[in-house]
């Protein structure tokens, strides 16, 4: 009794049905309004694809004989999708579809690329395309910052199978609003056939999927894996290629008779294996005679549906995929799609015309592969984890250079299992030492990575396990900021007063202490200056006559990590060029001849649209440069930080100075770490009138003309005109003495000294000839003249 009933419950175990359907029928209210006009659009191929917008859940696209987008999983009844005739698509076939940013789907019709905004219902065509192509490739990223946004921007156009290296191919930094060229010298070196171009994030590489004696392989654009090619592989018919989301580089490349999976961004492709219980049944499906009418992936999962009324589920895993047939159950349609709404929940869906109305209803069926694989039959062993965890998951961690970032999970194993804990510890090749010697051209650029967690030897049971992964931003810490410490200021001491530089304070800058900075020539007026009070604080306070430098704070999350000891730069905002740098190119130890300001181009909107020298151009004059050397060892270094010990000398001048401070060291940091402060330079005493040249001359020439005078004036005192000029001196010494107590006497006392005076120098005249003049008329004149004063 006991085993019929078993048996009974076996029969009713392999009779239970892989899903039940049901049938979407909503929505009909508008149904007297008119159809819009416009084109119907189809897609051009005999299968049928559904494409889920992966950041926003709710809207996908189905794409078969007739196009629907639905903005509610399907769960209204909906019209075909229409474009409209203004926009002189043609015959309104579709080749390729993506999902964009925001509410944005591109669409390639008749081999023109559009994009429809899904919201409000416009359409836009593509500006920059000027020949036919047919597919368009990106990899949207969902995570809500600057650098995943610009992922999802970038977006390539194509034509399949056209002829390399002519075949033009368009790409976009937009989302697909305009499109130009690209250009490169790796296509020129491509022969065959286009299968594809795809941004590969994980890798930050653009691969080329080129075709050539039914033979495909992936090449790459960027070092260092442009001097290399993928792993060949066997290449009949066309193959779409479907990047899977998450940017983990796993690709799937499928036609009807052919499935192909690649790990590792087309570097290495893979077949892929199916399974009945514990054996393998073939290590590849495409050589059983499949016919694949639909696919359905997500990041780890992969699920197909034949037109032989059969579905297959498996997983897909950096160490292989596999396959298993789930049972059999009548769902294929001309018109039946898959699609996985979440983790092992796949579901099938179908269009149903209503011949009553123009909207579309939708069938669906929702298959739970969990508890499918779970039933006896498929023989399959059950999951070796029973718990697998971690707050990591759905998450984009940063990690900026010489940074540290710690992730942890939590396994629990099924009874009887053990489970082998991993410690990973993941580095940049360029800190250890150990990559290309050109491997620093990509490294000043932020890329992406993933961390993945994940059981070597799980079963294909283990569907709600999903492996435990996260992606990595390797770039710029948004969180970081760099401060120049500020502990002795001018406010501090009493030079300046805070209340005063807060109400619109001005300074002056002369116009022999500072050069414009938006032409080449010399300053024509002194320049009045707003002090930023908001922006810079109070000065610090730097005495003229001591070599300084900036004390630089890097802070993270609004906690000091470190006193940064990276190399950087600094300019005046305003112009003022009284500073200099306390070391040269020789006392630097410079190898290769160092930049300086003058090497790049001043620009007038510099300090609005980031510094001219940074990371990205900054060249170390300490490595060998051939194309470089040092030809002025005593120029001027002007790079402050790092392994030198530069110091800043402020000129003769006290007042304030505004500076831009910008890290140029490129392993510092992938931010572009910037800020701005003042100084008040005091101590400095006032210019002198003359130069120093000409100040040392005068002290000379005055020192000997003393010298000179010391001697020359008692000598010409004992002679007879000096008792003359010594009487005349007496006498106006007297004069002025007068002069002092009578005020009224002023005028007549003048006019006689200048009669007088006149009357000594037409006898000093006329004693320079004394054989014109008898001695005792002279001698009468000058007794008359000392009487008249």
């Amino acid at each position: 009794m006991l085993l019929l009933m078993l048996a009974a419950v076996a029969t009713v175990v392999r009779a239970q049905p892989l899903c039940r359907p049901y049938k979407v029928r909503t929505g009909k209210v508008f149904a007297s309004k008119p159809l819009p006009e416009g084109d119907r659009l189809f897609y051009a191929f005999s299968s049928t694809y559904v494409l889920r917008d992966i950041c926003h859940s709710d809207t996908v696209l189905y794409l078969g004989k007739k196009i629907f987008i639905s903005k509610d999983k399907f769960e209204s009844s909906l019209r075909p999708l229409t474009i409209p005739k203004s926009m002189r698509a043609g015959g309104a076939s579709v080749t390729s579809a993506l999902f964009t940013s925001n509410s944005k789907l591109l669409l390639v019709v008749n081999k023109k690329v559009y994009m429809y905004n899904y919201l409000s219902n416009r359409w836009h065509k593509a500006i920059g395309i000027y020949q036919p192509v047919s597919h368009i490739s990106g990899d949207k990223c969902c995570f809500k910052n600057e650098f995943c946004l610009e992922l999802s921007y970038k977006v390539f156009a194509y034509l399949r199978g056209g002829p390399l290296p002519r075949t033009k191919i368009y790409f976009s930094d937009n989302g697909g609003f305009a499109f130009q060229s690209l250009a490169s010298e790796k296509l020129d070196g491509l022969e065959g056939t286009l299968g594809g171009v795809f941004h590969f994030h994980s890798f930050s590489q653009v691969g080329i999927l080129e075709v050539k004696d039914k033979l495909g392989s992936f090449h790459y654009m960027e070092h260092p894996l442009n001097h290399s090619a993928g792993i060949p592989f066997k290449y009949n018919d066309p193959l779409d290629v479907i990047i899977k989301p998450g940017q983990r580089g796993f690709l799937v490349l499928w036609n009807q008779t052919s499935l192909l999976v690649s790990p590792n961004s087309g570097q290495i492709i893979e077949t892929v294996q199916l399974w009945r219980g514990n054996t393998i049944v073939t290590p590849n499906i495409s050589d059983m005679g499949i016919n694949i009418h639909s696919i359905a992936s997500n990041t780890y999962e992969l699920a197909l549906l034949t037109r032989e009324n059969v579905v297959y589920y498996g997983s897909q895993g950096y160490l292989g995929t596999t396959l298993v047939q789930l049972p059999d159950q009548p769902l294929w349609s001309e018109e039946t799609g898959i699609s996985f709404t979440d983790t092992g929940m796949l579901e099938v869906l179908t269009p149903v015309a209503d011949p009553q109305f123009p909207a579309f209803d939708f069938q669906k069926c929702i298959v739970n592969v969990q508890a499918v694989l779970n039933t006896p039959d498929l023989q399959i062993e059950p999951c070796n984890v029973e718990f697998l965890d971690s707050t990591m998951v759905e998450q984009m961690f940063t990690i900026d250079m010489n940074s540290q970032l710690d992730l942890s999970a939590l396994m629990i194993p099924r009874p009887g299992k053990i489970p082998i804990p991993l410690e990973i510890e993941l580095r940049q090749q360029q800190q250890q030492d150990s990559a290309d010697l050109n491997f620093t051209t990509s490294i000043k650029r932020n890329t992406i990575s993933s961390v993945t967690v994940d059981i070597a030897d799980k079963t294909v049971a283990c569907v709600d396990l999903k492996p435990l992964s996260t992606l990595i931003s390797i770039g710029c810490d948004k969180t970081k900021k760099i401060l120049v410490q500020n502990k002795i200021s001018a406010c501090s001491m009493g030079i300046l007063s805070p209340v005063e530089l807060q109400r619109n304070y001005t300074y002056t800058i002369e116009k022999e202490a500072y050069s414009p900075i938006s032409y080449d020539a010399e300053a024509q007026s002194d320049l009045l200056v707003y002090y930023q009070y908001e922006k810079l604080g109070c000065p610090r306070l730097v005495y003229y006559d001591k070599p300084w430098k900036p004390v630089v704070e890097m802070w993270k999350n609004g906690i000091l990590e470190e006193i940064m000891n990276a190399e950087y730069v600094i300019t005046e905002v305003n112009g003022i060029t009284t500073y200099t740098y306390s070391l040269t190119a020789a006392t630097a130890n410079c190898r290769s001849q160092p930049q300086n300001w003058s090497t790049f181009k001043s620009d007038f909107y510099f300090l609005f649209e980031g510094t001219l020298w940074n990371r990205e151009n900054y060249i170390s004059c300490h490595e060998e440069n051939k194309d470089n050397p040092l030809l002025w060892p005593e120029v001027e270094y002007q790079i402050l930080g790092g392994q030198t010990d530069n110091r800043v000398i402020f000129g003769q001048r006290n007042g304030i100075y505004t500076f831009l401070l910008s890290v140029v060291d490129p392993y510092y940091s992938y931010c572009s770490l910037e800020t701005m402060f003042s100084v008040y330079v005091d101590g400095a005493l006032p210019m002198a009138f003359f130069s120093p040249e000409l100040s040392i001359t005068l002290l000379v020439f005055t020192t000997l003309l003393s010298t000179w005078l010391a001697y020359a004036i008692p000598k010409e005192l004992s002679t007879e005109r000096g008792q003359r000029l010594r009487n005349f001196c007496s006498r106006l010494f007297e004069g002025c003495l007068g002069l002092c107590r009578c005020s009224w006497l002023w005028s007549r006392l003048w006019s006689r000294l200048w009669s007088r005076l006149k009357l000594w120098l037409r006898s000093r005249r006329v004693g320079d000839q004394p054989e014109r003049i008898p001695r005792t008329q002279r001698n009468q004149t000058d007794t008359e003249a000392v009487r008249g004063l």
